[in-house]
């Protein structure tokens, strides 16, 4: 059982730039940041806000702390490797990435929606 981002429609439309292009639910990566959006989250690429899907290969700006029963470490190291390759991405960096995955969520709580600015993960919330 392992703890796991996937891509959600869930608080889609809290910030005006949101996008979901992904499969509810699918397995999603956090990827490098394009040089266009490097300093800003908000730029015209997207991926400086953006959680990468595993199968469609397509992006969200939201995404949701799933435990997944009956999927282990061994599975998800896979799917992470096997994505990365698909995409034409240095399969070899999949250990790195998964433990990197596996540590984001590890504190947060099942449910839960983050959101990806640059380097960081935040939790979503709910404008006033």
């Amino acid at each position: 059982m392992v703890k796991v981002l996937v891509a959600t429609s869930a608080m889609q439309g809290t910030r005006d730039n949101d996008y979901n292009w992904c499969i509810e639910g699918e397995l999603v990566l956090l990827l490098p940041v394009c040089r266009r959006d490097r300093e800003d989250p908000d730029g015209g690429c997207g991926c400086g806000r953006g959680f990468a899907g595993m199968n469609s290969h397509r992006a969200t700006t939201t995404a949701m702390v799933r435990t997944l029963a009956g999927f282990s470490r061994a599975d998800y190291a896979e799917a992470v490797r096997s994505s990365l390759e698909a995409q034409g991405y240095n399969h070899h960096a999949a250990p790195r990435l998964t433990d990197y995955l596996l540590d984001v969520v590890e504190d947060l709580p099942d449910g839960v929606v983050v959101e990806k600015r640059l380097d960081d993960i935040q939790l979503r919330q709910v404008p006033m």
